[in-house]
């Protein structure tokens, strides 16, 4: 008798324990298989580096071999499409929401949503954070903006941060930057270069956490303007040329990109953990409209804030040694919303313990299957700041349809100059298929235009 009290007490010792941790959002959604270990992932967003920027994807004006090695060793995805502008497109790639479901301001993710980052922690990743927030509403004075504990309420343990409570005029990126770590602003940082704090702070992640499940979310500052010199420029010896502007940087800024990355590269096979790490390397839009790059059959002028496809196509490389065939490339439609469902599925979370609007391409990097279900691609852009205007679009690998109705042939037209008037019964079919999609759209969230011009 007295051991059935004894096992009843255990009992209810351990049904207490668990209820504690259903409270707390302490309970792990994943498990680890000693057979199959869960990877690490390291997703990396350069900021305004467009599709035509990489020397794989066809780029003359850039050499990237550190990019380009990624890609042989993985998958090059040809077409990811993003949303033309960087806070639209970080709150979609951190929630897997379209933005009109989350997206209120410039500068801004309202903190009652769940990011990758809430979910890679509640499942027992450790994970961080580093480069660029501006996710606290600073620009908009909203409650909240200076809470320097606003990473951690989105899933990160640890963070290494530009803008997280000033705006770039209080603080610069690159040289001499302003950067918050951990809740502290690190002091002496006059000779040092934005971009390397943020990739030393990663590897010393690494280093620390090299025998656990991690999850690093890296948004770069770099490429954004200013242009400015790097480190390897002939004018970063003085100091005071050091904020010396020109598009001319921009090539030097490009190299530092894929300079970064192989520190980082080089960290995890330091580590000894480079074969289960998946690295994903992506951007958040097109580049600079001031850019004009020479690739192997055209030259591109960037179209960042756009909805040409020069707005929001962007790079998409994806790595994992221990499962990715080398040398891959991917032709089918993905976008920002696929990322988080994706990470979900090769992390094995729960389905039920998040949403998305994305669909998940797993499938594609396991090797089950070399298509994604997702034949087109949804676009809601309401940017709410300066000259940038809202529109609704749809759009697959060649053709794309508006919310006022104009139609194109992207791949012969790409300036969108000249709307299909008389489509041929195929066109028709895609363009009904289109026309379905953005009706369901505004049946859910009917569309208004939301400009707002407004400029710090």
């Amino acid at each position: 008798m007295r051991n059935f009290y004894f096992k009843i007490r255990i009992g209810i010792i351990g049904l207490l324990i668990l209820l504690g941790k259903l409270s707390s959002g302490q309970i792990v959604d994943i498990k680890e298989d000693a057979s199959n270990p869960l990877p690490n992932i390291i997703l990396i967003m350069a900021d305004d580096m467009g599709y035509e920027c990489l020397s794989c994807n066809g780029s003359l004006s850039y050499n990237t071999p550190t990019l380009d090695r990624i890609a042989n060793n993985g998958i090059r995805f040809t077409n990811c499409f993003s949303q033309p502008l960087c806070t639209p497109s970080r709150v979609k790639i951190m929630t897997g929401k379209y933005n009109y479901r989350n997206y209120e301001y410039f500068g801004y993710l309202n903190p009652d949503q769940k990011t990758f980052g809430n979910y890679l922690k509640d499942a027992g990743y450790k994970t961080c954070v580093a480069g660029k927030w501006q996710l606290n509403g600073i620009y908009h004075d909203l409650p909240g903006n200076q809470d320097l504990s606003r990473p951690q309420h989105f899933g990160f343990d640890e963070y290494c941060l530009w803008q997280l409570n000033k705006t770039g005029a209080e603080g610069e990126r690159y040289a001499n930057p302003l950067i918050i770590r951990n809740g502290e602003e690190i002091e002496g940082l006059k000779d040092a270069y934005g971009p390397d704090i943020f990739s030393d702070f990663i590897c010393d992640f690494i280093d620390e956490n090299k025998d656990r499940p991690f999850f690093v979310y890296y948004p770069m500052v770099l490429v954004h303007d200013p242009f400015v010199p790097t480190p390897d420029s002939p004018e970063w010896k003085e100091f005071g040329d050091r904020y010396k502007k020109s598009t001319a940087y921009f090539d030097d800024m490009v190299g530092y990109v894929d300079k970064v990355v192989s520190k980082i590269e080089d960290k995890l096979k330091d580590s000894g953990i480079s074969n289960n790490t998946i690295v994903i390397f992506t951007g958040d839009n097109g580049t600079h409209p001031s850019i004009i790059t020479k690739t192997v059959d055209k030259e591109v002028t960037g179209g960042k804030g756009s909805s040409l496809n020069t707005g929001n196509h962007v790079p998409l490389l994806v790595s994992w040694p221990a499962k990715i065939k080398k040398g891959r490339v991917f032709s089918g439609l993905v976008d920002f919303t696929d990322i988080l469902p994706t990470i979900a599925d090769v992390t094995k979370l729960n389905p039920a313990s998040y949403y998305t609007d994305g669909k998940s391409f797993f499938s594609v990097l396991n090797q089950t299957d070399g298509k994604t279900s997702k034949e087109e691609v949804f676009i809601h852009y309401s940017p709410r700041w300066g000259k940038f205007k809202s529109n609704r679009w749809v759009l697959n690998e060649y053709y794309k349809l508006y919310q006022n109705g104009d139609f194109y042939n992207t791949m012969n037209d790409p300036d969108e100059k000249n709307p299909i008037v008389s489509p041929t019964n195929h066109e028709k079919n895609i363009k009904r298929k289109f026309e379905e999609v953005l009706d369901s759209k505004e049946k859910e969230f009917p569309f208004k235009n939301n400009d707002i011009e407004f400029k710090p």
